[in-house]
């Protein structure tokens, strides 16, 4: 039967892995392809329009189909005529969303099931999870396909794609239907619009630097070429004419992993160093993270109706980056053939190539210093409120926090804090001077004479800093009294006010360093956003200005 007679169906056909899949049908000239995913056209990317799936496309070697999984009518559309159906689709798993995972993991793949029984499809493969066997709290070390579904599951996700495990897997036989279920453990490589971008995100905005949990957990990781060479496995071994080889692979699950387990970390800081970014190495325990992501989890049910993105930290994934997985492939090397094609550590090097456009080197520089760092001048301070001497703004907040408490929680003035740190520098000094050379065997810096000599020179520059002091104040005072800058005014009555209650400037000061701090690293964005607010004030203000008019025009018309 020539190929153009023989057809598959690839569900989900436009996700990560399912692109890998259709590419590697078509190169292997297996089946023509039927690619059904929720889209009402197919969009595909330059690479792909010039490669072999847009010229399969142009030649009917391959062809789109808009499918919706719970609508069953479009499901028989699509299966019609089709010898085999890869089982791809599924939700986005960070969504903990029941009717969304139950509507398509669990309804949609009894559609699958029921169009290709009637339709008398010879093979389903169904793209399943090792997470349908895991709870969420304990780990799995070389887990076997004999590990039995749990009581309760990790997330909506897991549980859904376990209830649809178990339909395909109770189908096979049906009407001659052969089936299998493929769970590949954590997919990654060139296409993946998660993991990598995540990644990048994080180390931009600093967040990479931590380790969930002690960093010891291990994990099966897959590169995406493996996961569609296990599905071509499965197929084949399926299709098999030996009556033995079937009988063994039909009706199962398998895991499907690289073979080479390795730290989850350790992977991440590959990852993350490959592309130029620093690796993770503080370390923070899962149960002091916990209660945030419920926090995190909690908001996005109240927000997420309003548009808020899906967050990243919740806690079925904070489970997932403490806990180690690893699982044994012996059984799909046994019965289906299966074994990787890419090692990991090629899987590691193609994927950080692919993402080269999000080398920390290629990332967007601001020419020249921030208008944040412009405004604050450029110096110290500048330095202290952006965070870029750490050192410095913690000393600064360590100083901030002791004057808080010893000065500004009593109610203390300007005049009188600056007369209890005086009495402080003395009472230092005096202590300072009694203190013997060594104290315990350590040796005791003494402070020189020439501390507290004053030489010709300083006194000369101290003399000339006091007259420009003079002269800036009278040249503010005679534009103060000609009424030029009542800025300038605003300013000045408040450094001047000696009984300012200090409790106010200090109470700033965090504010401060919060606020430069991310209008540096979110300059555009919120310069954006304050051009926008402008845009829509002067729009309010020109519609009424237009009414006022209209409305006098027709008072003076009366």
């Amino acid at each position: 039967m020539s190929v153009e007679e023989r057809w598959c169906v690839v569900t989900g056909g436009r996700g990560f892995a399912a692109r890998h899949l259709v590419e590697m049908l078509i190169k292997y000239e297996m089946f023509s392809v039927r690619i059904a995913d929720l889209g009402p056209s197919i969009k595909l990317e330059p690479y792909e329009e010039q490669g072999i799936l847009g010229e399969a496309l142009r030649s009917g070697r391959a062809q789109f189909v808009s499918t919706d999984l719970r609508n069953k009518a479009q499901v028989l559309q699509a299966c019609q005529g089709a010898e085999v159906v890869f089982h791809m689709a599924a939700p986005n798993s960070s969504i903990n969303n029941y009717q969304l995972h139950h509507s398509v993991n669990v309804e949609g793949t009894k559609n699958i099931i029921d169009a290709c029984v009637e339709l008398k499809v010879k093979r389903l493969i169904y793209t399943s999870s090792p997470s349908v066997i895991f709870d969420g709290v304990h780990g799995v070390i070389n887990g076997k396909e004999s590990i039995p579904y749990p009581n309760k599951h990790n997330d909506f996700y897991s549980a859904t794609k376990a209830e649809g495990e178990a339909l395909v897997i109770k189908s096979n036989g049906t009407n001659g239907l052969l089936t299998c279920c493929i769970r590949p453990s954590s997919i990654f490589g060139p296409g993946d619009m998660l993991l990598v971008p995540t990644l990048v995100n994080a180390a931009k905005a600093g967040k990479s630097k931590f380790i969930i949990g002690d960093g010891n957990n291990i994990y099966d990781f897959t590169y995406v070429e493996n996961v569609a060479h296990a599905h071509v496995c499965a197929e084949r071994a399926l299709a098999s004419s030996e009556g033995s080889v079937v009988e063994k692979a039909a009706g199962q699950a398998y895991f499907i992993t690289n073979m080479e387990p390795i730290k989850f970390w350790e992977f991440f800081s590959l990852i993350l160093e490959g592309l130029g970014y620093e690796r993770p190495r503080i370390k923070i325990p899962a149960f002091v993270v916990m209660p945030i992501a419920h926090i995190v989890e909690w908001t996005y049910k109240m927000l997420g109706p309003y548009g808020m993105k899906v967050p990243q930290m919740t806690p079925s994934r904070i489970r997932l980056l403490s806990c180690s997985r690893s699982f044994d492939c012996s059984k799909a090397k046994d019965r289906l053939g299966y074994t990787p094609i890419v090692s990991l550590q090629e899987g590691i090097k193609r994927t950080i190539e692919s993402y080269s456009h999000l080398r920390a080197v290629n990332q967007l520089k601001r020419e020249g210093p921030s208008k944040a760092s412009r405004f604050l001048g450029g110096g110290r301070v500048s330095d202290t409120l952006l965070w870029r001497d750490k050192k410095q703004t913690l000393t600064s907040v360590l100083v901030l926090v002791a004057i808080y408490y010893n000065f500004i929680v009593p109610g203390s003035t300007i005049i009188t804090t600056l007369s209890k740190l005086l009495l402080l520098a003395l009472i230092f000094l005096l202590i300072h001077s009694f203190l013997p050379e060594k104290i315990l065997g350590y040796k005791v810096e003494k402070l020189s004479l020439s501390h507290f000599n004053l030489s010709e020179e300083k006194s000369h520059r101290v003399a000339l800093s006091v007259a420009s002091w003079w002269n800036t104040a009278v040249s503010s005072l005679n534009s103060l009294c000609k009424g030029n800058d009542w800025m300038l005014f605003l300013k000045l009555s408040l450094r001047t006010s000696g009984r300012f209650n200090i409790s106010i400037v200090i109470a700033g000061l965090p504010l401060a360093f919060v606020i430069f701090f991310v209008y540096e690293k979110k300059e555009q964005e919120i310069d954006a956003m304050v051009l926008e607010a402008l845009s829509l004030g002067c729009k309010l203000k020109s519609n009424i200005t237009r009414k006022f008019l209209t409305e006098k025009k027709r008072t003076n018309s009366q």
